[in-house]
């Protein structure tokens, strides 16, 4: 049992690289995609809405999938489609088929993210302690790694359809070999937060988880403008070449992987609100550099510092909704999630649609002020048992 604990852990670091390297090869591809198809910034925006919409759609059939069939056979069914779909950018010619390349891909990205994550979970249970950060971290790896190959193959000469096309065999056979691994499928227990047989009620939900789903909203839309508009930066405003481009996205991915790797360190040392007022206030000395240097050199450390500050808000957020309340912590989190992942889909439509009136390096200075906002509001984090006791009057 102990062995086949260890292969399950294994595998869904593989998924985790695979989804990252997927999405993140996607990335890489923008300005080629872009410049072939005919649109502009704020057309794009509007595709990636598109994107946005098929990973929500995704998420919601592959949860309910990933508890009436278990992980174990959703996971690799969806590493496949998420594989598969992701060529289709490639080959799309016409907007029209860009955007259904986008809906589809992103439903595969959707689907593959929320069932590894249910096995994530159930790995970790079966652990009995946190080892849920490492696995996001792993997806920040495959990240890196996109940005890596990518810039390979642009400097090879190839375009967006074989790079993409080969990375979706590659990442079908990788989905398929590894899915043996995977634990078996579990009984779930009712979510905290459902309806009660007994009373017919629903437990109210307290300010402060709203709150906190709030601040996520803030600080995940930042991180999906950095996903998808940090090489266009480098590349359109900056004139950086693709394969240089490309390492923005690289910078940022690298330094949000170190992060993670490191927050739960620094937060045990000093504190949750720590992490995340610091941390958001790196992110906005970051971004508001990347707005407003004039060098490549300068915006690839911005898109770095803003990576690494973001690093860990987001799993603070996280923390502190699940445990709130232990009898609830599955659905807090579930509401912190959900709105935080509203605020990545939206995070590239509003920097398109800003493009509209400004430069996109002026865009950046909503990101910003949305990082001093988080930094400002991380005193949420703070518990009673936090809070310095008053001594009792001695009877």
């Amino acid at each position: 049992m102990e062995r086949a604990l260890r292969v399950a852990r294994a595998v869904t670091f593989v998924y985790f690289v695979l989804n990252g390297t997927l999405l993140g090869l996607w990335v890489v591809q923008i300005p080629a995609v872009e410049e072939r198809v005919g649109i502009g910034h704020a057309a794009l925006g509007g595709f990636l809405v598109l994107l946005g919409a098929g990973a929500f759609v995704g998420m919601q059939v592959g949860g309910r999938l990933s508890d009436r069939l278990g992980a174990r056979t959703v996971v690799p069914l969806a590493g496949v489609l998420c594989s598969a779909t992701l060529v289709l950018p490639g080959l799309a010619r016409e907007p029209w088929a860009l955007g259904v390349a986008l809906l589809l891909f992103g439903f595969g990205n959707g689907t593959l993210d929320v069932s590894m994550n249910a096995h994530a979970v159930q790995v970790e249970k079966a652990y009995e302690r946190p080892v849920m950060s490492a696995f996001h971290a792993t997806f920040s790896v495959g990240g890196v790694l996109a940005a890596l190959l990518g810039a390979a193959a642009i400097d090879v000469g190839w375009g967006p359809f074989p790079t993409l096309a080969t990375a979706a065999g590659l990442g079908v056979v990788v989905a398929l070999v590894s899915a043996r691994g995977l634990l078996p499928a579990v009984p779930h227990a009712p979510a905290a937060g459902a309806d009660d047989g007994s009373e017919g009620k629903k437990r109210a939900v307290p300010a402060r988880i709203w709150l906190l789903a709030v601040l996520a909203l803030l600080v995940m839309l930042c991180e999906g403008a950095a996903n998808d508009w940090s090489v266009l930066h480098l590349r359109t405003v900056l004139g950086a070449s693709e394969s240089t481009a490309a390492f923005a996205y690289g910078a940022f991915a690298a330094t949000m992987t170190i992060g993670r790797f490191l927050a739960d360190r620094i937060s045990a040392r000093f504190g949750p609100v720590a992490v995340l007022r610091y941390g958001a206030a790196l992110a906005a000395a970051g971004i508001i550099l990347v707005a407003l240097s004039p060098w490549i050199w300068a915006a690839l450390a911005g898109w770095a510092l803003f990576g690494l500050g973001l690093s860990g808000c987001v799993p603070q957020l996280f923390s502190a909704a699940g445990h709130a309340d232990p009898a609830a912590a599955g659905t807090n989190v579930s509401r912190v999630a959900g709105l935080g992942y509203i605020g990545m889909l939206a995070g590239p439509a509003v920097i398109g649609w800003m493009t509209h009136v400004m430069a996109l390096n002026h865009t950046f200075l909503l990101p910003a002020l949305f990082c001093a906002t988080a930094a400002a509001a991380a005193g949420i984090l703070r518990t009673p048992s936090d809070r310095p006791r008053v001594a009792e009057p001695v009877a």
